[in-house]
């Protein structure tokens, strides 16, 4: 397993739409464990293919156990309800917004040996599958928002709201 470098949003990678997975093979296997590595090197929620410039749709990302999926070909089939909270992400660093997103919802996709599943979660978890599989069709939470927060606002922000409790 290797440590890939994460690309920033001026990469025109992150900006195209990914190809679907078609071959279910070492190289795919190979690829999914970089990820994993480095999303734990990172220590973020989720990472997308794009975001370590291959444009596969293949998406790790961390569930409400703290054990981490790994999603081949993913698609949204269910949503339900609406959540509005504050993203950040492993390609923008240091900058975060409030974005809406569904409260919760289920995805299908396939193993890295190309059996189907479903899997779901409700809050941060859901926002997490939105927001990897948006990277997948080439966009970023930046385009979702209408204030981008550098993290000493947000920090200012967190201690405001502590002292109107």
């Amino acid at each position: 397993m290797a440590i890939r470098e994460i690309l920033t949003d001026k990469d025109p990678v992150l900006h195209k739409k990914c190809h679907s997975v078609t071959q279910f093979d070492q190289r795919l296997w190979d690829l999914i464990d970089d990820m994993r590595a480095t999303l734990e090197d990172a220590g973020g929620a989720g990472l997308a293919a794009p975001q370590v410039g291959i444009l596969r749709r293949v998406v790790v990302l961390m569930d409400e156990n703290d054990e981490m999926l790994e999603l081949v070909n993913p698609e949204l089939i269910a949503q339900e309800g609406e959540q509005d909270g504050l993203e950040g992400c492993l390609s923008v660093p240091g900058l975060w917004g409030y974005v809406k997103r569904p409260q919760k919802v289920r995805v299908k996709a396939q193993d890295r040996k190309g059996a189907w599943f479903e899997a779901g979660g409700e809050g941060i978890v859901a926002r997490c599958f939105c927001h990897e599989i948006e990277h997948l069709d080439g966009h970023v939470f930046t385009e979702r928002v209408d204030h981008i927060y550098t993290s000493e606002e947000i920090e200012q922000l967190w201690e405001e709201e502590e002292k109107g409790n």
